[in-house]
């Protein structure tokens, strides 16, 4: 009994491992996106070969039923030294050279500037002061000598 479970677990499990190498029908998540594999459209076509990520050996898928898909369409070109009206397009026509030129136009100068609507009062202490401030030398902003000097007042003293 066990040896016939055991058996039919391996067969199962087997065939769904190998399921994943089998062919694969491509469906789009987005319609009117396509699917491009090596420069073929593969949007609802089988798939063959392409195994991703699963093992470590690279092989390069066959679509079947894909279509080519082509980045950059081509078109006609157009070469003037050809002589040819291109197929396509606005149609040039050379004016003479001897026409009646248009006045010419008025002449155009303009120009942008900004600043502010008042100045702005400098700061006392400058943003970046230097190291050391030295004092000024000399009587400058001193009080005069000859003013009679007070004296001190004794502070009156605390209880202890």
């Amino acid at each position: 009994m066990r040896t016939g479970l055991t058996l039919a677990i391996l067969i199962g499990s087997t065939a769904a491992a190998l399921a994943q190498t089998g062919p694969v029908l491509v469906i789009p998540g987005r319609p009117g996106v396509p699917i491009i594999i090596n420069g073929i459209d593969a949007s609802y076509a089988v798939v063959e070969g392409d195994w991703g990520l699963g093992k470590n050996v690279h092989v390069t898928p066959r679509v079947y039923g894909g279509r080519y898909y082509d980045p950059t369409p081509t078109v006609g070109h157009y070469y003037p030294s050809a002589g040819q009206q291109p197929g396509y397009g606005r149609l040039e026509i050379e004016p003479p050279a001897n026409r009646k030129l248009p006045q010419p136009a008025e002449s155009y100068h303009d120009s942008w500037s900004a600043q502010s609507a008042a100045p702005q009062p400098q700061p006392e202490v400058p943003f970046y002061p230097p190291p050391v401030i030295v004092a000024p030398q000399g009587d400058i902003g001193m009080p005069p000598q000859d003013l009679p000097r007070r004296k001190p007042k004794r502070l009156p003293q605390l209880p202890q």
